[in-house]
């Protein structure tokens, strides 16, 4: 099985996401990546990459590393996301009830719960002072 593995390392905060989509982006454009799948990639990256720049290195800036993984038969994108910042496992969090209201729901979580929801599968480990969270998307 081949695989292409490319990484940007770049400041933690929310300016760079549009450099984060476009860098992913890039990698996806000689797939047959659908539309769809493009799109739940664009907002799962959103919400991970967001998440790193206003919390992991709070109220300091520090680098993030987002390595693209393509390999073939099947197809799948893994990106992993890799911060020096405080540990957190964004997975150990339980499901928000979306059952309930936004009004009678906890702030938060959201965007995690939808991260797992729209990707194939979504890993944490922290690591050598790392935190790295992997998510992967059969195209």
């Amino acid at each position: 099985m081949e695989s292409n593995i490319f990484e940007l390392e770049i400041e933690a905060k929310a300016e760079n996401l549009d450099n984060v989509i476009e860098f992913v982006n890039s990698h996806l454009e000689n797939t047959d990546c659908s539309m769809k799948a493009q799109m739940q990639i664009e907002v799962a990256v959103e919400e991970i990459f967001v998440n790193i720049a206003n919390y992991a290195y709070n109220p300091e800036i520090g680098k993030a590393v987002i390595r693209v993984e393509l390999s073939e038969e099947p197809l799948v994108i893994t990106i992993t996301f890799l911060d020096n910042g405080k540990p957190y496992d964004p997975l150990a969090k339980e499901n928000p009830d979306t059952t309930l209201s936004a009004d009678d729901r906890e702030i938060g979580g959201l965007g995690i719960f939808l991260t797992k929801s729209i990707m194939d599968d979504v890993r944490y480990e922290y690591k050598n002072g790392q935190n790295i969270l992997t998510l992967e998307k059969n195209l």
